[in-house]
């Protein structure tokens, strides 16, 4: 059986939530972005697992997070459409402390062969209480991903920089099966 975990990902503020909230719309199940559920649930109790606290425990927490998204969206029908996930926080902790954490759990628990990447767009890129970072600090992490998925094996598309619906067809277009 195919996999039907699909990963938006790429830079910060590219349009990734704006198109997943597009996809949810049309239908398909959604799971939202590990690092804003812990950074809201972190400020509600006071905890310091930010990414301006203490960013290794948020990055733990994200993929202990994400690893359970995974295992819940293997029982949802159809297509599971996932805001980033497991390789975008491995890939981040492995860069900052230098644990080898990426290959062996990312290998283990796989995604859709197609990744779909929201290229770095200037013209759109906000910050909020949420996302504190600058828009170079974005660039640099998307250039981390455009090398770690493919180092993953997995086939990375470019989403493109268009309307929301465009965008979600192309998705939707590029799926196989």
């Amino acid at each position: 059986m195919k996999n039907r975990l699909v990963v938006i990902s790429g830079c910060s503020g590219g349009g990734k939530s704006t198109l997943l909230t597009e996809l949810k719309a049309r239908g398909h199940v959604v799971v939202e972005e590990p690092g804003r559920r812990i950074i809201a649930e972190e400020t509600a109790s006071g905890g310091s697992a930010l990414p301006w606290g203490d960013l290794a425990m948020f990055l733990r927490r994200a993929i202990d997070m994400a690893l359970a998204d995974h295992v819940a969206a293997v029982e949802q029908k159809g297509w599971v459409f996932f805001d980033r996930g497991l390789v975008d926080a491995a890939s981040a902790l492995e860069a900052l402390t230098g644990e080898p954490v990426l290959r062996p759990l990312c290998m283990a628990h796989r995604y859709h062969r197609r990744v779909f990447m929201a290229p770095p767009w200037p013209d759109i890129y906000v910050t909020d209480t949420d996302r504190k970072h600058g828009f170079d600090a974005a660039v640099v992490e998307y250039r981390r991903l455009m090398e770690t998925y493919p180092a993953l094996e997995y086939e990375v598309l470019h989403l493109p920089k268009s309307t929301t619906a465009a965008s979600a067809d192309f998705v939707l277009a590029s799926l196989d099966g």
